[in-house]
């Protein structure tokens, strides 16, 4: 056992995921509120305060009301250290969450009681089911009318493909809503709507006694008596192993506006989700526990302060302790670095920390030596896989639209790329750069960022293109007649590689076929 164990153990990283507007950055503001971390609850609705989430402080996510950028915040609750990772929800930024989904060991999904699953959900539910990741659903806005519980459940097995198991079970819904009844504490939890703190729990073992009748009226008891009955009925007895292991989900039921059923969330949580786990490495597997320091860079953020042109590097540990200033290897630059002023998160509010552990995430001042997927080691030889990018669908060429700004927006084009926000390649016949992206919104977002934080200003202009493929073959003379045939379609990425563009499905389909000895790959991580 390592010497630093009980630190690494009291350890809880994980990411809140959702469709956009199901609650996710208030969930995680009420989540800050349990661990002291914000003290006026509702810092998104009043307006006394700022009007805008603690998790969300990029000047567009204000406007627009929605989290572009993964944010990182940790406070202490009973004993544990936890890390949140809030995830944007909108589809258009899923690369960031699909990277951030590898620095965390498990995850909460939150799903709308009215909406039910969407597709956003379906697919980051995908990344945890390849990844093992153990996910817990908490069901929001139960004090708005909705899908009947059991019909949600059933849609959440079928759409997500993973068997859950209720922890909590609510009484009726909207403007009946009465609470819940904690299955896993055997608590009922009675909801008091207006109330800006948390609601009054009754010990209540046996939900068969008449007391019952007492705090809600008979008909609720009645049914709610009848629903646990079905639902240990239906549903196998909750086994913590099987939820360790991906394969079922607990559920809880709650409204995180209101503040209702996030405590109970919270409480089981950090019963039963895993600490830090072992990580598969190139070279082998690395256990959080070991001594030495190893850590991985998921993401990068440039300008966290528009007033100081800096990048943060988000560095996920694996494992050992992490100091200050102490000297590290750099594994793809092959030498040692010190860092001297380390930060841990709280939103945008940072602070320099001197030591953390396996399982934390810290922000490295970054001016220029990382790229995303970068190992930090005590000395190892060491990379940790699995930090895609994936085949961007959407194109346009980016045009410097004042000559006097070239040397900024060069700049501001190369840092927002490695913060892996898009891809950009660069066309070998003309020259000229072209940003591919996964969603329209992504070309808003750089326009933005280059204006406000680069005092650049860029012009898109339109280009029609299918896919981007990066592609190698081990036949060279196959790979050099294809780059000639296809001269106007080739392009480099960043790194170097060579890229085809296709501008067509068809196009693609033939050139596949033309060339038997090339691989095309989908995904940069090859």
């Amino acid at each position: 056992m390592s010497q630093y164990s009980e630190e690494i153990e009291r350890r809880r990283t994980f990411a809140i995921i959702s469709h956009p507007d199901a609650g996710k950055t208030t969930l995680t503001e009420k989540l800050l509120l349990f661990g002291g971390a914000i003290h006026v609850a509702g810092a998104v609705k009043s307006n006394k305060i700022k009007k805008t989430a603690t998790s969300d402080w990029m000047e567009i996510e204000k406007q627009r009301g929605i989290s572009v950028a993964t944010s990182v915040m940790a406070f202490d609750y009973s004993d544990h250290k936890i890390n949140i990772l809030d995830t944007p929800g909108h589809q258009d930024f899923a690369e960031d969450t699909f990277r951030t989904l590898t620095a965390v060991d498990s995850v909460i999904i939150v799903i709308d009681i009215a909406k039910g699953v969407e597709a956003q959900t379906r697919k980051l539910m995908e990344v945890c089911r390849m990844r093992k990741t153990p996910v817990i659903v908490f069901v929001n806005k139960m004090d708005r009318d909705g899908k009947d519980p059991f019909d949600l459940l059933d849609e959440i097995e079928e759409e997500l493909q993973i068997k859950v198991r209720p922890l909590s079970w609510p009484i009726d819904m909207g403007q009946r809503f009465r609470g819940v009844y904690n299955i896993f504490e055997q608590k009922l939890n009675l909801y008091t709507p207006s109330k800006q703190y948390v609601t009054e729990n009754v010990e209540f073992k046996d939900i068969t006694s008449p007391d019952l009748e007492t705090y809600i009226d008979p008909t609720q008891a009645a049914k709610l008596r009848e629903d646990i009955e079905l639902i240990e009925g239906v549903y196998p007895e909750f086994d913590v192993n099987t939820y360790l292991d991906g394969d079922i989900a607990p559920v809880f039921f709650g409204s995180a506006l209101n503040n209702f059923g996030v405590k109970e969330l919270l409480d089981c949580f950090i019963r039963i989700a895993p600490s830090p786990r072992p990580i598969q490495a190139v070279e082998r597997v690395v256990d959080p526990n070991e001594d030495n320091f190893t850590g991985f860079i998921f993401k990068i953020h440039a300008n966290m302060d528009p007033n100081h042109r800096s990048c943060i590097a988000f560095v996920k540990i694996c494992s050992g302790r992490f100091e200050r200033n102490a000297n590290y290897k750099h594994v793809r630059f092959g030498k040692m670095m010190r860092f001297s002023s380390p930060t841990a998160f709280m939103a945008q509010k940072k602070e320099v920390v001197d030591e953390a552990f396996a399982g934390d995430i810290i922000g490295l001042p970054d001016t220029g030596n990382f790229k995303i997927g970068d190992t930090l080691t005590s000395g190892e030889e060491l990379h940790f896989k699995g930090l895609p990018s994936f085949s961007p669908e959407m194109f346009k060429y980016i045009e410097n639209a004042d000559p006097m700004k070239a040397k900024q927006l060069n700049k501001g084009i190369e840092q927002l790329m490695d913060e892996g926000v898009a891809q950009l390649f660069t066309n070998q016949f003309n020259g000229r750069k072209i940003i591919g992206t996964v969603g329209q919104l992504q070309f808003e977002v750089i326009q933005y960022r280059l204006l406000h934080e680069y005092a650049a200003q860029c012009k898109w202009e339109p280009i029609s293109l299918y896919k981007a493929c990066w592609i190698e073959s081990d036949n060279k003379q196959a790979l050099e007649n294809f780059k000639k045939r296809k001269a106007q379609y080739m392009a480099l990425d960043k790194e170097g590689r060579d890229v085809y563009l296709a501008d067509s499905s068809y196009v693609l389909m033939m050139a596949q076929q033309d060339f038997p000895d090339i691989k095309f790959h989908f995904t940069s991580e090859f």
